[in-house]
């Protein structure tokens, strides 16, 4: 039985990672922050499901997670690691603090790294592992090539995803250790309701908070019309089992919007977009 490590399999596109790898005969070892997460998958999942209780920011619970699935591999290699854990943070870069951008950097760049170096070894670093090598699946998003206003921190966070990917690519190489990436546009996941509690009350003098409502409204609506996380899941298996995988798979909603921001002059989508959100200047 092939084993592949999911981070952040509490909900959304992880839980439906850790459920479709499990029904096609994986093992799953699935990331969680609490325990009650972990016996709710542990209930839902079954004999093939193991939670791993930490933050992908905490290097000390990484490491401590990936000698317990070493133990649980008994001399084999890992088949896959998916880096899925993340959050998005909102907000006009000349008002928000540094420690919500760092917060925002810390989950979803460093934690990956932190959970990379962790199980890296697993996956066929350490030659002392029999089996074949193993991948790495790295989540990003369609804000990895493309920066959208107001979300700043996001788009920053998965434009190092993506070069981070590249780099590593390379180097795991030596490895036979492949990393590909999954883009997908917006998906139907907690993530949008998690958008909805975002206390715009800090920004009432500001400037910015017409558009910042305009675009909260418009993150519920696509979390509504988005792709389901299903679907995700099926991408990820592809990259994980595919003989000649891609090095990235971009799935979108709405193809015609991201046709637009590939083909469109840079300059007249900036007037596109800041005149749908009112950040044209007045006058």
């Amino acid at each position: 039985m092939r084993s592949v490590v999911v981070t952040g399999a509490s909900t959304g596109i992880g839980w439906a990672i850790a459920k479709d790898l499990i029904g096609r005969g994986y093992r799953v070892f699935g990331s969680v922050r609490k325990q009650t997460d972990a016996d709710r998958l542990q209930d839902e999942f079954g004999a093939n499901f193991t939670p791993l209780l930490f933050d992908v920011t905490d290097e000390a619970a990484v490491l401590a997670a990936a000698r317990q699935v070493r133990e649980a591999l008994c001399g084999e290699t890992l088949a896959g690691l998916v880096n899925n854990a993340g959050v998005a943070v909102a907000g006009p870069v000349l008002e928000l603090s540094a420690d919500d951008f760092r917060r925002q950097m810390e989950i979803n760049v460093i934690g990956p790294v932190i959970a990379t170096q962790a199980f890296g070894p697993l996956l066929g670093a350490d030659p002392s592992l029999k089996g074949p090598k193993g991948r790495i699946v790295m989540i990003s998003s369609v804000a990895g090539k493309n920066g959208n206003p107001l979300s700043a921190p996001y788009c920053t966070s998965k434009h190092a995803i993506e070069g981070l990917s590249e780099s590593l690519r390379r180097e795991l190489m030596l490895f036979g250790i492949d990393v590909i990436i999954v883009a997908p546009g917006a998906v139907n996941t907690p993530i949008w309701s998690k958008a909805e509690q975002i206390d715009l009350s800090i920004y009432k003098n500001s400037p910015y908070l017409p558009a910042l409502n305009k675009v909260m409204a418009y993150m519920m609506a696509l979390g509504a019309n988005g792709l389901p996380a299903e679907r995700i899941a099926e991408i990820v298996f592809e990259a994980l089992s595919a003989p000649s995988p891609k090095v990235r798979y971009q799935i979108t909603p709405n193809r015609m919007r991201h046709l637009m921001a590939v083909v469109l002059p840079k300059r007249m989508l900036d007037r596109i977009i800041a005149k749908q959100l009112g950040l044209l200047p007045q006058g």
